[in-house]
């Protein structure tokens, strides 16, 4: 069973569909993406430092790589994590960037109260706006999405790369990847209704107010059902830290359908390495604080069988503030009878239409 609530917002009000269930361990959920926007509280924060499989492979990374070298923490957060772990590992010193005023003024009173504090300096900013010196050695940032590049990681790191680093420094993590399947929406949450948990409308209603208005914001699915899937997973986004990173990518690939059921969209998952030589961190099949992120394609379900095939590009071009990407699908589903459908979704960082794609309708139903 699924209620209607409302939020308002710079002079909007806005019906949100709403599962009242409280959460579940364990259960999907439906909730709006959060980690591209500046809304982060305790409860975000907290799920991050919190994560055993990010913070395993992030630890591994700086303790080969920190030793003897400066580092530099891009988007440290208020608990300046990978700064002090840095400096545990045996950096000289670890230069700390946080961007978010509050979690900038929580990080200089925590900073207070670390023991080798005098080999940590905390900056308030944009990394891409402040200029420092000397340089750093290593750069660690954990600003990757559930989508990869969505929190910026391409724009940032390829400044930090060029004015931050010196020649030959290294970037943690190592890469990162953005792999999408065939699925249908209801399969993602069997035995609830297509609403935003309950427990996600205050991060709705933030993000909302900090963009001035409402629109059609990406579908970060909790704890989905990896059975859900009805194709093989392919590598749509591949951001290469220390290689060949580009800020803008095209990428076109087949997803084979592999069981029969019905299509309406894909959901994709975070693949991450830390380390080069390193089994990836998985989100779909691994407990992590990132998530899935469904994109709607079709209007409607299309009934789909092995054999089918459902050819998928995705365009990521940076935004109008040169850091978030802007994301645009394009899909051909291939049916063994010779049959076609076509799906397209733009998903802009912010701004960009509201309720243009049925499942927005029925998110937000008009009043």
């Amino acid at each position: 069973m699924r209620e209607t609530q409302e939020i308002k917002t710079h002079g909007h009000s806005v019906r949100v569909q709403v599962d009242p269930e409280p959460a579940r361990e364990g259960c999907p959920a439906l909730w709006p993406t959060v980690g591209e926007y500046p809304i982060y509280d305790e409860f975000l924060y907290g799920t991050m430092t919190t994560d055993d499989e990010r913070n395993r492979r992030f630890r591994a990374a700086l303790a080969k790589l920190a030793p003897g070298w400066r580092v530099l923490d891009i988007g440290t957060g208020e608990d300046l994590l990978w700064a002090r772990e840095s400096v545990q590992a045996g950096a000289r010193h670890a230069l700390a960037i946080e961007v978010i005023e509050d979690a900038f003024h929580k990080a200089a009173g925590n900073l207070t109260a670390f023991d080798q504090r005098d080999l940590i300096t905390l900056l308030h900013g944009e990394s891409t706006a402040l200029l420092f010196a000397p340089k750093a050695d290593v750069c660690v940032a954990e600003i990757i999405g559930s989508l990869a590049g969505a929190e910026g990681a391409a724009a940032v790191l390829t400044d930090a790369r060029d004015r931050h680093l010196v020649p030959g420094g290294l970037v943690v993590p190592h890469r990162a990847a953005t792999l999408a399947a065939a699925v249908c929406l209801a399969d993602l949450l069997p035995g609830r209704p297509v609403a935003f948990a309950e427990e996600a409308l205050p991060y709705l209603q933030s993000i909302f107010d900090w963009h001035g208005r409402p629109f059609d914001i990406r579908l970060r699915i909790e704890n989905p059902h990896a059975d859900a899937l009805l194709s093989d997973g392919r590598p749509v986004e591949v951001l290469e830290f220390n290689d060949d990173l580009r800020t803008e990518q095209r990428t076109t690939t087949r997803l084979a359908i592999t069981r029969p059921g019905h299509v309406d969209g894909v959901l994709t998952w975070l693949n991450l390495w830390c380390l080069p030589d390193e089994e990836p961190l998985d989100a779909l099949r691994m407990t992590t604080n990132w998530a899935t992120i469904y994109f709607p394609l079709f209007d409607e379900t299309v009934p789909v069988a092995p054999g089918d095939v459902l050819d998928l590009t995705v365009t990521a071009t940076l935004s109008d503030d040169g850091i978030h990407p802007d994301y645009h699908l394009g899909a051909t589903l291939q049916t063994a009878d010779g049959g076609e459908c076509h799906g397209s979704l733009a998903s802009p960082h912010h701004g960009g239409p509201f309720r243009a794609h049925p499942i927005y309708q029925t998110l937000f139903p008009a009043a």
